[in-house]
């Protein structure tokens, strides 16, 4: 296989291991989950879904520079900081839907960003993925030395996944990932022997329509009609209707104007009381969404927008958990 089309492992969604032993534990960073391909002292940024998105970081590019004289794929998260120190896929939305390479330069100077690197799939010729995961971490580590652009940060062991857990709770993080210690790498596949474990409940959803505001938002977006994939079909979960700002307004109105459809994606469409006023779009934007709970009948309680993803391909997007 070339370098170009590995794709990153992925976990399952789940709970702490009931016993830790033989398990490792991270953080889980909110942001945007990149391979990057490093020969000749140039590199690549590849997103999960193969899009090239190294012109949109041009901070990482030192990083080739760093590793001159290697051949190398590592897999990490970038991620921008807020004003407290934490991960934020908010601040991470100016960073990953840019224009020209002016553009690209302000908002770097604006909004910069870390790359966590976590993982190494390919050195020097050599296919690491079958070594077990603590063994490509030490190499990793001793490969890759700590930036302000970019760090490997360190995993707890067995015994450290509860506090760590509580440590991301009450910082407001994402979550964790628990990993098997003897896991190897499996490019592109989704395994049991990673776990991630959430603090907050979010996920991504499929963008099928919209209904108009009313009130001081009338004649813009009112909320999102989103749903999940389940055996091939668009099942519809609900309305988000907040967390917006202008900027997502406005952005989002001209996405939705240019996939119009007459019918709705979803099967089986959406309550009356919700299709009555909608309007129904191509279902290939996705949206990450943070809510409260699920009902028993699949419907989201409390959604709130934070961001498009255009990491992941639409049909990829299922519930989790």
């Amino acid at each position: 296989m070339k370098l170009e089309q590995l794709r990153p492992m992925k976990a399952v969604t789940g709970t702490l291991p009931v016993d830790e032993e033989g398990w490792a534990f991270e953080i889980k960073w909110d942001g945007m989950r990149i391979l990057t391909i490093i020969r000749a002292d140039q590199h690549t940024l590849l997103t999960s879904n193969g899009i090239d998105a190294t012109r949109r970081y041009p901070e990482l590019g030192g990083l080739a520079a760093t590793l001159a004289g290697h051949t190398v794929v590592l897999d990490g998260e970038v991620v921008a900081f807020d004003d407290k120190g934490r991960p934020s896929f908010g601040r991470l939305q100016h960073r990953m839907h840019v224009g020209g390479a002016a553009e690209v330069r302000r908002r770097a100077e604006e909004v910069p960003v870390s790359y966590i690197l976590f993982d190494l799939l390919h050195l020097d010729g050599h296919d690491v993925t079958p070594l077990p995961y603590v063994e490509r971490r030490r190499v990793l580590a001793d490969l890759v030395p700590d930036d302000g652009s970019w760090t490997v940060p360190q995993h707890r062991l067995a015994g450290e996944g509860q506090s760590l857990l509580d440590a991301a709770k009450e910082q407001g993080l994402e979550g964790v990932v628990a990993k098997r210690v003897d896991s190897p790498y499996l490019p592109g596949k989704r395994s049991p022997a990673w776990r991630k474990v959430k603090a907050r409940l979010r996920q991504e959803f499929v963008v099928g329509g919209w209904q108009p505001g009313e009130g001081n938002r009338e004649g813009y977006l009112g909320s999102l009609l989103v749903g999940v994939y389940d055996a091939g079909t668009l099942r519809y979960c609900g309305k988000v209707g907040t967390g917006f700002k202008s900027r997502d307004l406005d952005r989002l109105g001209m996405l939705l104007a240019e996939r119009e459809l007459d019918k709705p994606p979803f099967d089986p469409p959406p309550p009356r009381i919700v299709s009555r006023v909608a309007h129904w779009v191509r279902p290939d934007l996705v949206a990450e969404v943070e809510f409260g709970e699920w009902t028993e009948d699949g419907i989201l309680r409390h959604p709130s927008y934070l961001g498009l993803r255009d990491d992941k391909p639409a049909t990829d997007v299922v519930r989790e958990g």
